[in-house]
């Protein structure tokens, strides 16, 4: 395992996190301005069919990107597939397989408690219209994922998956929750050409960052409004991370501030705060 070297204190973009095989964080509180939140990727193919770690004083949710595995921890033996996710709760030792090829995306935070192992399957997901729905307007139309969210218990993380129609918006209106979570997204199968561009800023006139993004980079939002933007014919993909300030608290998705001005017809996140039908 290994940990990505950063040029700057305040770097937000990663370039490529998806090229290491074997387990390797790319974010972490060290390397980064985030004050809780870790994201790594898991890739294992027949050349490099496992890895093991310890989540020590850290909760760990794993997403299936791709592929498939199965997961060893706390006497259990899970299967995941594509979209799979499992909740690892902390002091537990892991060890991952894989037969023929996985692509995992792992989300971590410190936590003080200690909460049960989940497995969340994508198909239970996909009934839920508060863990999967669409939204947005005739520009800004993606679909919203909420793998690691109401529907388990856990301290801090909170992550999904978001993709957009060909050249829409996404997370837009702008909005934030600086207060409550800090925030990172991964993009993923975006194959060139395909490209998006990411906006995060607390001052829509001194943005703190505007960048091209491609499949594998990572952007960094510990505060400020964050909308990105696909272009034309292709979709924006993306996985968004999110860890709470205050354990437990303040773990909440779609409790935002949309951005002044754009304003009026809500945040498009008010699906998940519904109940389950």
């Amino acid at each position: 395992m290994s940990t990505q070297t950063v040029t700057t204190e305040d770097q937000m973009i990663f370039r490529k996190t998806n090229l290491h095989k074997g387990r390797h964080l790319s974010i972490t509180p060290q390397n980064s301005s985030m004050k809780h939140l870790i994201y790594g990727r898991i890739l294992l193919d027949q050349e490099v069919p496992s890895a093991s770690f310890s989540t020590g004083s850290c909760e760990s949710g794993l997403i299936c990107l791709s592929g498939e595995c199965t997961i060893q921890a706390d006497g259990q033996s899970i299967h995941l597939s594509q979209f799979d996710s499992i909740y690892l709760p902390r002091d537990h030792q892991v060890e991952i397989t894989s037969a023929t090829s996985v692509d995992l995306v792992e989300c971590a935070a410190a936590v003080e408690g200690k909460y049960p192992l989940q497995v969340v399957r994508y198909a239970d997901l996909e009934k839920d219209s508060s863990l999967k729905f669409k939204t947005g307007g005739p520009t800004s139309s993606r679909t919203v994922n909420i793998a690691l969210g109401k529907n388990i218990q856990a301290g801090r993380i909170v992550a999904g998956f978001t993709y957009s129609e060909p050249g829409h918006w996404t997370s837009w209106p702008p909005h934030e929750h600086t207060a409550m979570l800090e925030e990172l997204y991964v993009y993923y199968d975006m194959p060139a050409p395909a490209f998006g561009v990411q906006f995060v800023y607390n001052n829509p006139e001194e943005p703190e960052f505007i960048g091209v993004v491609r499949e594998g980079d990572a952007v960094v939002m510990p505060s400020g409004y964050h909308p990105n933007v696909s272009v034309p014919g292709h979709s924006i993909k993306f996985l968004w991370l999110m860890a709470a300030h205050r354990e437990l608290e303040d773990r909440q998705f779609g409790v935002v501030n949309v951005q002044p001005g754009f304003d009026q017809a809500g945040s498009g996140l008010e699906a998940s705060r519904s109940q389950k039908p």
